[in-house]
């Protein structure tokens, strides 16, 4: 009797972890992610993440002429919060991007991709986690300057490709 109990707990388990692993195994290949992201692989979510790419490194490259020609006419940023003063339109940005940007040397800019989403409106969320690292002038002499932070790039269609409306 006492061996019956025991071979039956066994056969459980072992029919309990098969089933288990057969779970985990068919789950991982059904849900396939794009390679260094953490969203799911379609053809949509690829060509939003190749366009962010290309963002990036127009950033690494300090190209203005490209990051311009990838934001939106109607481009609005608002800083995160309520205060209306650091909202920046198209052309505050551009004025950003000739003026402040332009003494930024050295960046390293990394995005792991976390979540691509469609609003009602049509437009693509985008949220991510950057580093960026970069050397900008200083009272003393050039400085390394380092953030980590969470945040979301927002696109429109424009024809084949995308346009960045916020989120820089």
């Amino acid at each position: 009797m006492r061996f019956s109990v025991t071979m039956s707990r066994f056969v459980v388990a072992v029919f309990l972890t098969l089933g288990a692993a057969t779970s985990l195994g068919s789950m991982g290949c059904g849900a396939s992610v794009i390679p260094n992201t953490d969203v799911p692989d379609t053809g949509d979510n690829r060509s939003v993440v190749d366009f962010c790419e290309q963002y990036r490194k127009a950033v690494e490259e300090k190209n203005v002429g490209l990051i311009l020609k990838m934001t939106h006419p109607s481009y609005h940023e608002d800083g995160g919060n309520a205060d209306g003063t650091d909202d920046l339109d198209f052309n505050g940005f551009k004025d950003y991007l000739t003026t402040t940007f332009a003494k930024t040397e050295s960046i390293r800019h990394e995005v792991r991709y976390r979540r691509i989403s469609v609003t009602q409106t049509h437009r693509f969320q985008i949220d991510y986690t950057f580093t960026a690292s970069f050397k900008i002038p200083g009272v003393k002499g050039d400085e390394w300057k380092n953030v980590v932070a969470d945040n979301r790039l927002e696109l429109v269609r424009s024809g084949e490709s995308y346009k960045i409306i916020s989120g820089m």
